[in-house]
């Protein structure tokens, strides 16, 4: 039997889709190219962003009408927070076209409910037993994960899970509620993971968490974050650490003085800033203010002066006046991010936001905002990457480039793209690039010297 796994959403949700991978290899599927050569197509969803649920719908009446051309119907499964999101109404709704949902800490349950779907189907049940293989999470589940079983997509790079869930409970975010509340895996799990991670080759492990700066170590009372990247860091093989994301409030000295002290840890931080308003990040529920914001920034720059930023934006978040919106323009003019996540806000299911804020900031008003707001950011952006010009810095050589065969793709320590010519050997090599090129996401440089 083969499977066929399409993922969206987060670097969590890829990391699922290797996870799922692994436990169905391990049960004696194989990897099929396409969906069409599938016996299981899982579709791994995302709800963060509008309209989740229709594009999943979506994708499903696709994947009906690509069966009446094969003349045979895959088994679906729905997974990811979509799936924790809406439960058995996916097989309700779905016509017939899903057989299995699965949620967010579930995912050991792919394999069995599989093969269930497959005999239920050899043997002519109808839908009703469909809703018998639908698996929600507990959100205090243990979020242990056995090693060895993750099928990694990435040559290079390995996703590492250090936390699931999140307490915080910002207005306008739905992981909470779809991801469960937090609940820390064990140091030695975790660098048992990177070990691995090493030992197949991968030189740069990012880990993962939705807070993950707020990682305390269920098996190490003294291991906090710094102390993991510190553990992390000891580990040979691996020359590149990043982490994604930390909240800013949880943003300590001692992580400041690590990211700066430990030469693997990138010099790249995602600080996820969403409004330059006090107003607006008192309603979002955020627990800091702009001034708090912008001295940690400066606290940050004080101690690594190289370091790149980034951050995600919401615009009109429900409240939020011109007057808030400027403030989001000046900070973001403040700032100087290298790059930017933005987004005009929407409604997501069950978040407080949702339930308590009238979405009254008109759709025409948000898209102009997001236009100001990314408009700004391309500025900023092209003006930081001009600045780069004639200067040479380390890259990792992550992927070969999809337009000319003689090009290679790789990201800096402070996590710009850059693209350079080198051969495909050069694949998970460290390069010094001497910047030659500009443009508004990515720079352009030569090889200053022998891979390694």
């Amino acid at each position: 039997m083969k499977y066929f796994i399409e993922t969206y959403g987060c670097q969590m949700n890829v990391h699922d889709a290797e996870r799922m991978a692994g436990l169905l290899e391990t049960s004696g599927y194989d990897r099929a190219d396409t969906d069409a050569d599938a016996d299981l197509v899982v579709i791994n969803t995302c709800s963060v962003r509008e309209r989740a649920e229709d594009k999943l719908y979506t994708r499903l009446g696709e994947i009906k009408e690509m069966g009446r051309e094969l003349g045979r119907d895959p088994i679906v499964a729905v997974t990811g927070c979509v799936a924790q999101q809406e439960g058995d109404k996916l097989i309700k709704r779905s016509a017939g076209v899903v057989d299995i949902v699965v949620g967010t800490q579930q995912l050991k349950m792919l394999p069995m409910l599989a093969d269930e779907a497959l005999g239920d189907r050899a043997a002519g049940f109808d839908a009703r037993s469909r809703l018998e293989r639908v698996a929600i999470d507990n959100p205090y589940e243990d979020p242990s994960f056995p090693l060895g079983i993750v099928r990694r997509g990435d040559p290079v790079r390995a996703y590492v899970t250090i936390i699931e869930g999140c307490n915080d409970f910002c207005a306008f975010c739905v992981v909470p509620y779809t991801r469960g509340h937090e609940r820390m895996r064990s140091k030695a799990e975790i660098l048992a993971d990177v070990r691995d991670a090493a030992a197949s080759g991968r030189r740069e492990v990012q880990l993962l968490g939705q807070i993950v700066n707020h990682y305390q170590a269920p098996d190490d009372p003294v291991c906090d974050f710094p102390a993991l990247l510190e553990a992390v860091h000891a580990i040979p093989g691996i020359e590149r650490i990043r982490f994604a994301s930390p909240h800013p409030r949880h943003t300590s000295q001692r992580l400041i003085a690590a990211v700066r002290d430990l030469p693997k840890v990138c010099k790249h931080l995602h600080l996820p800033v969403q409004s330059g308003s006090s107003r607006v990040l008192g309603l979002m529920r955020r627990r800091h203010s702009r001034e708090e914001y912008l001295d940690l920034v400066a606290r940050i720059r004080e101690a690594i002066p190289k370091v790149q930023l980034s951050t995600d934006m919401i615009v009109g978040f429900p409240g939020e006046t011109k007057a808030d919106f400027e403030e989001t323009l000046s900070l973001t003019g403040a700032v100087k991010y290298h790059s930017m996540f933005s987004f005009k806000y929407s409604e997501r299911p069950n978040t407080l936001a949702s339930k308590r804020m009238p979405d009254d900031v008109g759709e025409a008003e948000k898209t102009r905002r997001i236009v100001a707001l990314q408009a700004l950011q391309r500025s900023i952006q092209s003006d930081l990457f001009q600045r780069s010009i004639g200067s040479t810095s380390q890259v990792l050589v992550d992927a070969t480039s999809r337009r000319r065969e003689w090009e290679l793709t790789g990201r800096t320590s402070g996590n710009t793209v850059v693209n350079f010519p080198g051969p495909p050997q050069w694949l998970g090599k460290l390069v010094d690039v001497t910047v030659r090129k500009a443009g508004p996401n990515s720079i352009w440089g030569e090889p200053a010297g022998e891979p390694r």
